[in-house]
């Protein structure tokens, strides 16, 4: 089954890493994010990746190229030109790197990796976000619904507190604003069937406008509950959060 990675957003919010190298390729622990997110995967046994790429998919391109070579011991003998191996930690992933244009919306880079899918079930998720999702049970369930896709729905980490106060307006305290059944979000994490390529028009559709909503009106679109960990990185603050957890030895998901 392929999982498709979207990789070729700008990253404004985070112009001061950006500016040099896409968001997927942001460090945390000393790796890109979205190696974080394809050991996600590959723990559950999915292994081969269809990278979508954009703004500076070069970069990407370049990591997976020297892979071998930046995660091996290594010799160089410079009288003969030759190299030797000595260890490596080689992934047992497939990686199809598909340039989708600079400007293509999340739907059209989906849907021009039509060619890789060959009519298969498969999966799509964010190149910045991370999650300790049970991607067994995220596939179990949508094969059980039997319709065309699931997306996976999460509580985010309220970032703003709630102010208790008199009705004179006298703040008595702070607390944390729980969370509810009504907060639920889309965190990524697609399981899709091909059908769904037929509600995207073009390179300009919006995957989360009208594929999304049209699916959701013909009664297709599921959504399973994850009460885990997840979070996006979407701003500086979040790369030095996931950074912090990672250092900690916190990172809950790292699953592998």
């Amino acid at each position: 089954m392929k999982v498709l990675i979207l990789a070729g957003g700008y990253g404004t919010r985070l112009s001061e890493q950006t500016d040099s190298i896409p968001k997927p390729m942001v460090n945390i622990g000393g790796r890109p994010i979205i190696w974080h997110i394809m050991k996600i995967y590959s723990h559950f046994g999915f292994n081969e990746f269809v990278i979508l790429l954009g703004y500076k998919g070069n970069v990407i391109k370049e990591f997976f190229a020297n892979y071998y070579l930046h995660h091996s011991n290594v010799t160089f003998d410079m009288t003969n030109n030759q190299m030797q191996i000595h260890t490596n930690t080689s992934e047992p992933w497939k990686v199809t790197l598909l340039e989708t244009g600079m400007d293509t919306q999340t739907g059209g880079r989906i849907k021009r990796a039509a060619p890789y899918i060959e009519n298969d079930t498969f999966m799509v998720t964010y190149g910045d976000g991370v999650a300790d999702v049970n991607l067994a049970e995220l596939f179990k369930f949508h094969k059980n619904h039997g319709k065309s896709i699931t997306l996976t729905s999460v509580q985010p980490d309220e970032r703003y507190g709630l102010i208790q106060m008199s009705p004179e307006g006298r703040v008595d305290s702070f607390m944390e604003k729980p969370k509810d059944d009504r907060s639920w979000i889309n965190g990524g994490f697609f399981v899709c069937e091909p059908s769904v390529l037929d509600y995207i028009e073009n390179d300009e559709t919006i995957f989360e406008r009208s594929p999304l909503e049209n699916l959701a009106r013909n009664g297709e679109l599921f959504a399973y509950k994850h009460l885990g960990f997840w979070r996006a990185m979407d701003t500086l603050r979040d790369e030095r959060y996931l950074n912090k957890l990672w250092d900690e030895n916190n990172a809950k998901w790292k699953l592998w």
